[in-house]
Parts: structure tokens; C-alpha cells; sequence
């Protein structure tokens, strides 16, 4: 068996684990942290909408033009009076992408692109989406995302509990608005693939958290009948006893998506692929930070809110109080022990003296 698997094998059984929920402070804390930065950067720069939600136009010139992108897209400034996004494609074409204009100004913007790139206008193709369009489709897609949260909501108070509910809802809040606000930071622009990516990540998210919540809910039966465990120690094996399957499916997704990030987007300059490849990739990594240090920690603090868990924590504290008293008890009476005393010898009781049968005198041969 690799070390992979018998580490995995051993934190199942909870020979060995790492005290998430005790540390849950430091977690919370740095959440805190990267929500705040993800909200000032949203705050500060904002999104950059696609022209599917804002409306606008798509040119698309003939293969191997001459023009450099950045003249195209200094060309396209000039025409529109809007900024531009230029993107090179593999056949050598040229995409140049106007958001925030009127269709019928398109026409205009396309003629005067044909003289300035040297190219007959019949040969730019034109794709026109309409500001009213756009916002009826920016509106379905958050119609949508609510929709999704509240059957998720719906769904976990049944199966599981309200508790585990709320701290599930924190947890996808939690990875749609650090997703946002890297977009918001990194510049990406918003286009539908980025919405179907953020409700591909958070499935992802809702995936690991759900295998935590189920052995939790498993573990905790009859909990407070014995005096051991507290529910904080429970939840902290839980997450231990799938901690090595979250970051194999983790790893796993992740990989992919960052060939398509990193290499689609970065290296060949295929643009639109940072689309839906940004939103899969931090939403991927928040969703397991966010499952492990965020849902099932939140889950045993309100939990532990309950007088019945209160009193069980209070009972298995005092036992283990009591028992750590005697063993330092054993400890000191050991230590006042000298080392080289002679073992005790354990006989019996009350035990009569022998008698001599020659009554005082000493045994021997008469004269």
C-alpha cells in the first residue's frame, strides 16, 4: 500500500489527525481576510461584463491579416469610442469585441474598421447582441444561482439539519464571493461560460461538505449517551476520516482545469477558454478549503450551542479532568518511591508465632 493510502487508511480509523475544529479561529480569521479582499476588489474595480450581458458587437476579421493586435485594437477604440477587447485566434483571424454600443451603430463601426485594416467589409463578420437581451440574460443567470442555493438549503435541512444547512449556505456564500472577486481582481471578463462555471464549482463545494455532514450524522448517533467524546471531537474525525479522499478529488479535477487555464489560456492564447477555466479553478480549490475548514467547523460550534451538547461537553471535560488527576496522582507516588528500596513482600495476616516443642529449651540430646 502507498504512504498515500495507509496515511489515509490510518486517519480513517483516527490513529492519527489534525485538530481542525480546535483551530477553527485561525480559519474563520482568514476568511475573513480573503472575503474582505475579494469584496474591496469588486467594490473597487468591479466586473467586467461581456457584451451577453451588457450588449454590444463581435467582429471578426479575415485569416493572416497584417494589423498587430494592439492596432486593431486602437483602431476599435477610435471607431467606437468604447473599449475594445482584441484576442488572435488560431487560424490568424483577429477577434474584436465592443461592449456597451447601440446595433445601430454596428455598421458604422464595422465600415470604419474595413478601411482602417485594409480589408473589404463584406469580409468582417458582425455578431450584435442588444443591451435588452443582456440584461434579461444576466438577470436568468442570477435567477438561476438563487434557485440553485435554495434547494440546496432545502435539501440539506431535510436530509441532514438546519444547522448543517446554514453552515453549508456560509460555505458556497463563502466560494461564489472569493470566485467573484478574483474575476474582479484578475480583470477576466463575465460571460455565461463563467456562470455555468460557478455552478459547476459549487456542486464540487456542496460534494465534499455533504460527505463530511453524512459521516458526522453517522458518527454523532446516540452521542450523548457516553462520556468520551464531546461533538467537536466527533466532527474533527470526520473531517480527518475523508480528508485524504477530498484532496484526491480535489487534485484530480483540478489538473484538467489547469491545463485549460494555464496552458489553453495562457500559452496558445485561446482567451475564451479563461471564461469558464478561472471560475472552475478557484471555485475548485475554495470549495475543499471551505468544506474542510469552514462548513463542519461552523457545524460543531452551533451545534455545541445546545444544552444537551453543552451538558455532554461538560460531563466528558470533568472525566477527562478526573483522569488526568490520577495519573498525575500514580506519577508523584512514584517519583517519592527511592530507587533502590527493597520491594515490598506481601504475606499473610496475624500469623501465630511457632512454638518450640521443647517448651523454651534448646533442642538437643539429653544427659
Amino acid at each position: 500500500m502507498s504512504k498515500l493510502g495507509t496515511l489515509g487508511a490510518r486517519l480513517h480509523r483516527g490513529e492519527i489527525g489534525y485538530d481542525f475544529v480546535k483551530n477553527r479561529k485561525i480559519w474563520y480569521g482568514l476568511s475573513i481576510l480573503i472575503t474582505i479582499t475579494a469584496i474591496v476588489g469588486l467594490a473597487v474595480r468591479g466586473l467586467n461584463m461581456g457584451i451577453e450581458f451588457q450588449g454590444g458587437a463581435v467582429f471578426t476579421t479575415p485569416k493572416n491579416i497584417s494589423a498587430s493586435v494592439s492596432q486593431a485594437e486602437e483602431y476599435a477604440e477610435t471607431a467606437s469610442g468604447h473599449d475594445a477587447i482584441v484576442q488572435k485566434l488560431g487560424d490568424g483571424s483577429l477577434r474584436i469585441q465592443v461592449a456597451g454600443i447601440e446595433t445601430d451603430k454596428a455598421n458604422q463601426i464595422k465600415n470604419q474598421l474595413s478601411d482602417d485594416l485594409k480589408v473589404d467589409s463584406e469580409q468582417i463578420n458582425a455578431e450584435l447582441v442588444g443591451p435588452s437581451w443582456g440584461e434579461q440574460i444576466a438577470n436568468k443567470a442570477w435567477q438561476g444561482l438563487g434557485i440553485f442555493l435554495f434547494l440546496v438549503v432545502i435539501y440539506l435541512a431535510i436530509a441532514f439539519e438546519w444547522r448543517m444547512a446554514l453552515a453549508a449556505f456560509v460555505a458556497l456564500i463563502h466560494d461564489i464571493t472569493i470566485t467573484v472577486g478574483i474575476y474582479a481582481l484578475v480583470g477576466f471578463e463575465v460571460t455565461p461560460g463563467t456562470v455555468i462555471g460557478l455552478l459547476t464549482i459549487l456542486g464540487y463545494s456542496l460534494y465534499d461538505t455533504v460527505v463530511v455532514f453524512d459521516s458526522l450524522k453517522e458518527q454523532t448517533k446516540d452521542l450523548t449517551k457516553q462520556t468520551r467524546w464531546t461533538y467537536s471531537d466527533v466532527a474533527n474525525r470526520s473531517i480527518n476520516s475523508t480528508l485524504v479522499r477530498s484532496i484526491n478529488t480535489t487534485v484530480v479535477a483540478l489538473l484538467p482545469v489547469a491545463g485549460l487555464l494555464f496552458i489553453g489560456g495562457g500559452v496558445l492564447g485561446a482567451g475564451m477558454l479563461n471564461d469558464i477555466s478561472l471560475s472552475l479553478f478557484v471555485g475548485l480549490a475554495a470549495g475543499a478549503y471551505s468544506s474542510i475548514f469552514i462548513a463542519t467547523p461552523l457545524v460543531a460550534d452551533l451545534k455545541e450551542r445546545e444544552p444537551q451538547m453543552k451538558a455532554l461537553k461538560k460531563r466528558v471535560l470533568a472525566k477527562r479532568a478526573k483522569g488526568e488527576t490520577e495519573v498525575q496522582g500514580e506519577q508523584e507516588v512514584l517519583a517519592d518511591e527511592p530507587e533502590d528500596a527493597a520491594p515490598a513482600v506481601v504475606g499473610p495476616r496475624n500469623q501465630p508465632a511457632s512454638r518450640s516443642r521443647g517448651r523454651g529449651r534448646p533442642s538437643g540430646k539429653r544427659r
